[in-house]
């Protein structure tokens, strides 16, 4: 059996007798081992994936009550704590730490009987747009090793792309789960903000990032967030959805819908002349569905990237202190030091991204220097929250395209860190308002995949995946060309 099946296959194959889930697991171990050496997806690789699939079988062979995912194969972003399991972020500070407990979506996936294949590659402590800041290297696009697979969950995207697993867990803190989706022609969503536990999320920006699915179809993005949403008490920002079932209804289509096109980040001399064309495309599609589209601006999205970037550096300059080599770190003998220098010196294996945005974090919130910045951020922050309000009052859904620019080569933009910033500039907005958004393959162009990104109002999944399953359905791509 074809390991480029969607979960709802996997598991309806598994249920029929027509393969087993040592049968899968071992073909997708023989998938990764194939092609890690060139993609880097992974970090680590669960050692007892076999081991745990035949103990599936035997429960499902003994007719035992057997979870949802009956030892579907999912990768794990390597800053979700996975018990026993090391959890390094991609950063040599973190290279021997071992997590004492699951997070909160592990812990709900392993109930349901999903096999964690695997930690999946990163930039470091999620900062990063292309997986280029791992200290353990760059994953590859699985379509163009040649190009950068977006980030920050770089790994989790090329795992789903290049057939190392059926679906994967990312996080997204500024479009860290759509940008790469986007990039390996793969689907990404990142929830409403509290939908999804954090606990066992390494923090980064605790006030906007989010756990979010990561796929090849939409279908299965809807069945892993049925299982890994709810009220957690271990995370005091979740919200209760009440356990709605955003795989049922998933057909609706799109009849009626009104769709405000965002005219900020779908034109502009930023705007990939080919991701543009790609984007009109989709709008057609939309109207063909039956959809009313119209043109609407937000014209707070021009000062989002800046504002993304205060509020996230300051939150992690926070964040990071705690990685002083006493707690958590590396072995470094601690002779000869005082306090200071110690911690000084051991934070030196930080890489360069991680550093900059330390430093920015503790510069921006600084005396003298909070009210230039950082309350100006959040005063920004206020008002696109207000703007996003107010358009869905009107609109049931904002598209634009994912990410202005097709995905670009390795070394190209890791010069120029504004340049690289800005490739965040159509997914910030998510994030920073807390509203759920998802990216759809939609096209390739010369081998380079394109997506396009899908708002709803917050806790409208269910109608943001329906929406994103209309257009997946006009769709035929071709499979990732391993």
């Amino acid at each position: 059996m074809s390991l480029a099946i969607s979960a709802l296959e996997y598991i309806s194959n598994v249920k029929n007798g027509n393969t087993t889930a040592e049968e899968f697991i071992a073909k997708t171990l023989d998938q990764i081992s194939k092609h890690e050496s060139n993609l880097h997806a992974f970090i680590s690789i669960n050692e007892k994936a076999l081991e745990q699939a035949r103990a599936i079988d035997k429960k499902i062979k003994s007719k035992e009550k057997i979870g949802a995912f009956y030892g579907m194969p999912v990768s794990i972003k390597d800053n979700i704590c996975i018990k026993d399991g090391k959890t390094t972020c991609a950063s040599k500070m973190l290279l021997d730490y071992v997590s004492p407990y699951d997070a909160t979506v592990v812990s709900k996936l392993k109930s349901q009987e999903a096999i964690l294949i695997g930690k999946t590659n990163l930039d470091e402590f999620a900062m990063g747009v292309a997986t280029e800041f791992s200290a353990f290297g760059p994953s590859k696009n699985p379509w163009n090793a040649d190009y950068v697979p977006g980030g920050s969950s770089g790994g989790s995207a090329v795992s789903v792309s290049a057939l190392g697993c059926v679906a994967s867990l990312g996080s997204d803190t500024g479009g860290s789960v759509r940008n790469p989706a986007s990039f390996c022609s793969v689907v990404g969503l990142k929830p409403t903000y509290g939908l999804v536990s954090r606990y066992g999320l390494v923090s980064y920006a605790n006030s906007i990032e989010q756990i979010g699915p990561i796929a090849r179809k939409v279908e299965d993005v809807a069945l892993l967030l049925n299982h890994i949403t709810g009220k957690d008490p271990n995370d005091s920002t979740t919200v209760d959805n009440q356990n709605q079932d955003y795989l049922t209804g998933i057909d609706s289509g799109m009849q009626g819908k009104k769709i405000g096109i965002i005219k900020e980040m779908s034109s502009g001399e930023s705007l990939d002349k080919n991701v543009e064309s790609a984007f009109w495309r989709a709008v057609d599609s939309f109207e063909k569905l039956g959809s009313k589209i119209e043109e609407m601006s937000l014209d707070m999205v021009e000062f989002t990237v800046a504002t993304y970037y205060i509020l996230t550096t300051a939150e992690a300059g926070s964040n990071l202190s705690r990685y002083d080599n006493l707690r958590y770190g590396y072995s470094m003998d601690l002779e000869g030091y005082e306090f200071k220098s110690y911690i000084s010196k051991a934070r030196r294996n930080f890489g360069p991204e991680v550093t900059r945005r330390m430093i920015l974090g503790g510069f921006i919130p600084s005396a003298g220097f909070a009210g230039k910045y950082l309350l100006k951020a959040l005063k920004v922050k206020n008002k696109l929250k207000k703007q996003i309000i107010e358009a869905f009052k009107k609109f049931d859904f904002l598209i634009s395209p994912t990410v202005p620019i097709l995905p670009f080569k390795f070394g190209e933009k890791i010069d120029d860190p504004l340049a690289m910033y800005m490739a965040d500039i159509n997914t910030v907005t998510a994030n920073l308002t807390g509203v759920p958004a998802i990216s759809v393959p939609f096209e390739i162009h010369n081998g380079l995949p394109i997506g396009i990104q899908i708002h709803a109002n917050s806790l409208q999944e269910k109608q943001l995946l329906q929406a994103a399953y209309a257009l997946q359905g006009t769709t035929n791509l071709p499979g990732v060309p391993l």
